[in-house]
């Protein structure tokens, strides 16, 4: 599998977050200054909560920008199993009950799940809790983690 290819893929999907928002930013604009929006009284308080959509959405858009420039600027290296997982290796996890879990683990803002041929992979970051529960690992180790007040554990099947 070309982790360029999934790192392309994540950068698509991106692209598509950031014109959603900015479109959304566009729509809460025109929400909060439409002349029909205007307070008539301390109770009417419309256009300003459209003033606050307007705000958390631009903080969206310029997150999903701050997380492009990251994947623009990632390039995934080689497994060196020396090193055990790092950024940007593909991770074949396998649970007790023998399901597979296909992880990639990108820079921040890419948590996605991406189709690659009949596998579905998981973009996560190295600060997510499975990222960070990964890293170092290598073929063969236990991986294990709480989430909640369950315990979960995977070996490390593979790495790419």
């Amino acid at each position: 599998m070309d982790k360029f290819v999934f790192r392309q893929q994540v950068l698509e999907r991106l692209a598509e977050d950031l014109l959603q928002a900015e479109q959304a930013v566009w729509v809460a604009h025109e929400a909060a200054t439409h002349e029909e929006n205007i307070a008539e009284n301390k109770y009417d308080t419309l256009g300003l909560e459209a003033a606050y959509l307007v705000t958390g959405q631009a903080r969206r858009a310029e997150a999903i920008r701050q997380a492009m420039a990251h994947w623009r600027r990632f390039r995934p290296n080689p497994y060196d199993a020396s090193k055990g997982i790092q950024l940007g290796a593909l991770v074949c996890l396998v649970a007790p009950d023998d399901t597979q879990q296909q992880l990639f683990l990108g820079p921040d803002g890419g948590s996605m799940k991406l189709v690659c041929g009949a596998q579905l992979v998981q973009v996560i970051s190295c600060e997510a809790p499975l990222g960070r529960a990964v890293l170092g690992k290598r073929e063969g180790d236990e991986v294990s983690m709480q989430v909640a007040q369950i315990r979960q554990q995977f070996e490390v099947l593979r790495v790419h």
